[in-house]
């Protein structure tokens, strides 16, 4: 039996999006990154914990985890007159399960490497602006965070204007506002001057 784009995609973005490289990664370095460093199990903490390298391939599959479903929407569903609605429920799907994973208890990471792979797949132009917004502000004050939370915003805005469709909207907004959510941690010691720079 051949299960349905609408449902396919969907859950293979959700069950993809779960995987936990990080976690994986610090595991094969005898480190748990939920009790090491910042404790999320993200890019950044991959590579402040177990090395830049492990870091980087986080950051590689993260990206994946979001740009692999989404594309594999794209491609079978291209024409449907629910692709942009596809398009958003898979992207978020993907986006939760980094968050939110099944494998974790419904615990994850802050999202932000998955929802760039959303973007990148989705609205490319998008994520380019907000990828320049990150650089810059982590050039100019040190902080993952800081870029991570600006270029959360920056997307959605840049998506408005070239990829309009009310569903990629909602899906955009809605990402932007859990990334903030998760990094309420980071906010609380940008405010006490606490974060960790680069």
């Amino acid at each position: 039996m051949i299960v349905p784009n609408t449902i396919w995609w969907p859950l293979t973005g959700y069950f993809l999006g779960s995987v936990p490289f990080g976690l994986i990664f610090g595991k094969l370095n005898g480190k748990d990154l939920r009790k090491e460093g910042s404790g999320n199990i993200g890019a950044t903490n991959v590579a402040r914990v177990v090395g830049k390298k492990w870091g980087l391939a986080t950051l590689i599959l993260d990206v994946l985890k979001g740009l692999i479903p989404v594309m594999g929407c794209r491609i079978t569903c291209a024409g449907m007159a629910i692709e942009p609605t596809l398009l958003a429920i898979t992207g978020m799907a993907a986006f939760l399960g980094h968050c939110f994973s099944i494998y974790l208890g419904f615990k994850g990471g802050k999202g932000v490497a998955t929802a760039a792979g959303v973007f990148l797949g989705i609205c490319p132009w998008a994520l380019l602006g907000a990828g320049i917004i990150f650089a810059m502000l982590v050039k100019l004050f040190k902080y993952v965070s800081v870029g991570s939370l600006s270029a959360a915003i920056v997307a959605p805005l840049i998506m408005h204007f070239l990829c309009p469709a009310i569903p990629l909207q909602i899906m955009g907004w809605s990402m932007a506002i859990i990334i903030w959510i998760k990094h309420k941690d980071n906010i609380k010691r940008l405010v006490k001057g606490e974060e960790k720079r680069i």
